[in-house]
C-alpha cells in the first residue's frame, strides 16, 4: 500500500492553497467590480455576475489551452520530422550503402536471369544490402510519419536510380520464389519516388556518370 510522504503532503497542501487563494482572489476581484458598479448606480446581481464572468474566463482558458496544445503538438511533429530526416540521411549516406548502390548501378547485368546466375558473393551482398536499405527507408517514410515534400527532393534520385537497376531482379525473384510480397515495401517506396519525380520533375532524366562523386 502506497504511503503519502512528507513531500507528497507538502505538494498537495501547496496545490490546495494555491487553488483556494486563486478562488478567493477571483471572487474578491468580482466583488470589487460589483461594488464599483453600484457606486456608478448600475444595479446587478453579484452571483449572476460571478457566474457570467466565470463562464467567459473558462471559455477563454479553454481556447488558450487548445492553442497551447496545438503549438506543442506542432513542435513535437517538427522534432519527429527532424529525427526521421536525420535517420534517412544517415541511412542513405552511410559509406557501406553508397558503395553497395554504386556497385549495383555500375556492374549489375541488365538481364535478371543471367545476372542472378552469374553474381558472385560481392554482387549478391551489394544487391541484398541495397534492398535491405530500401526496406528500412520504406519503414521510416511510411504514411503519416513524415511529409513526402520534406524528403523527396533530396532522397528520390538515390532511390529511383538504383531501383531502375534492381526492379527487374525483384520481379524475377518474386516470380521464381512465388512470393509476391518479396521486398514489397521497397517496391512501394520506389513507386512513390517515381510518382513524385514525375509530378515535380517531369523533364528530369536518369543518367549514370562514370567516376561520379
Amino acid at each position: 500500500m502506497k504511503r503519502f510522504t512528507l513531500g507528497s503532503w507538502s505538494t498537495a497542501l501547496i496545490v490546495f492553497g494555491l487553488t483556494a487563494l486563486g478562488f478567493a482572489l477571483w471572487v474578491g476581484v468580482q466583488a470589487s467590480v460589483w461594488l464599483l458598479l453600484r457606486l456608478f448606480g448600475i444595479r446587478t446581481d453579484l452571483w449572476a455576475m460571478i457566474e457570467a464572468l466565470s463562464t467567459a474566463v473558462t471559455v477563454a482558458a479553454l481556447v488558450s489551452g487548445a492553442y497551447i496544445a496545438y503549438r506543442e503538438l506542432d513542435e513535437l511533429s517538427n522534432t519527429r520530422y527532424i529525427e526521421i530526416s536525420n535517420q534517412l540521411f544517415q541511412e542513405l549516406n552511410a559509406p557501406a550503402n553508397i558503395e553497395a548502390r554504386r556497385w549495383v548501378i555500375r556492374y549489375l547485368p541488365e538481364d535478371p536471369v543471367e545476372g542472378t546466375q552469374s553474381l558472385d558473393d560481392e554482387g549478391r551482398s551489394a544487391v541484398k544490402h541495397v534492398l535491405n536499405s530500401l526496406d528500412h527507408i520504406a519503414f521510416l517514410t511510411q504514411a503519416g510519419w513524415i511529409p513526402d515534400d520534406l524528403i523527396m527532393p533530396w532522397m528520390n534520385p538515390m532511390v529511383v536510380k538504383v531501383w531502375a537497376k534492381l526492379e527487374p531482379y525483384v520481379a524475377h525473384e518474386a516470380r521464381r520464389r512465388r512470393e509476391p510480397d518479396y521486398y514489397a515495401h521497397a517496391r512501394d517506396l520506389a513507386e512513390r519516388c517515381i510518382a513524385w519525380r514525375t509530378d515535380n520533375l517531369p523533364d528530369a532524366e536518369l543518367t549514370w556518370v562514370e567516376d561520379a562523386l
